[in-house]
């Protein structure tokens, strides 16, 4: 089953600074965050605020390709996730048959705020999205864990209660 979904904004990783997009379902509770580079941020950003640069950027550009060869974007759709990494297609019409282009959801995402096509994400992974959440929260709170147990007093510095 396919959801769609809306860019619901962009916000930084307070651990490591990496853009996410968060991506939120109209009629669903669902989210799914998806970390993505600095230079899709700033497409996604751009088109979210409607600044226009002075030459086309790479994702405009693949908007005029498209539009130029008379193809249109149908839908983007986020459709796995694998070892941490997500994938995605940019689903394309043209004269009546659909091809399908992989890409990164990043790019796709950029893509579909441009066009203004509808932005899917599979449930399969959403399903994955929460087992990785839920099992990097154990796996930091197994390194805890870890380095407490093995801690002794000095590791604490001069500080004492």
């Amino acid at each position: 089953m396919l959801y769609e979904m809306q860019v619901k904004g962009l916000a930084l990783d307070p651990v490591t600074n990496i853009p996410i997009i968060i991506l939120k379902g109209s009629k669903e509770a669902k989210s799914l965050p998806i970390w993505i580079g600095i230079f899709e941020a700033n497409a996604i950003v751009t088109e979210m605020e409607k600044l226009a640069p002075a030459r086309p950027m790479t994702h405009d550009l693949l908007k005029n390709v498209i539009g130029g060869l008379g193809a249109q974007v149908a839908r983007v759709v986020v459709t796995d996730l694998i070892d941490n990494t997500f994938y995605a297609n940019i689903e394309l019409t043209l004269d009546g048959k659909t091809i399908c282009i992989d890409s990164r959801p990043s790019d796709a995402i950029a893509v579909a705020l441009r066009v203004e096509a509808p932005i899917y994400v599979d449930e399969e992974v959403l399903v994955k999205a929460q087992k990785m959440d839920m099992s990097r929260e154990e796996n930091e709170l197994d390194k805890l864990k870890n380095w407490l147990k093995n801690s002794k007093p000095e590791d604490f510095g001069k500080y004492k209660m």
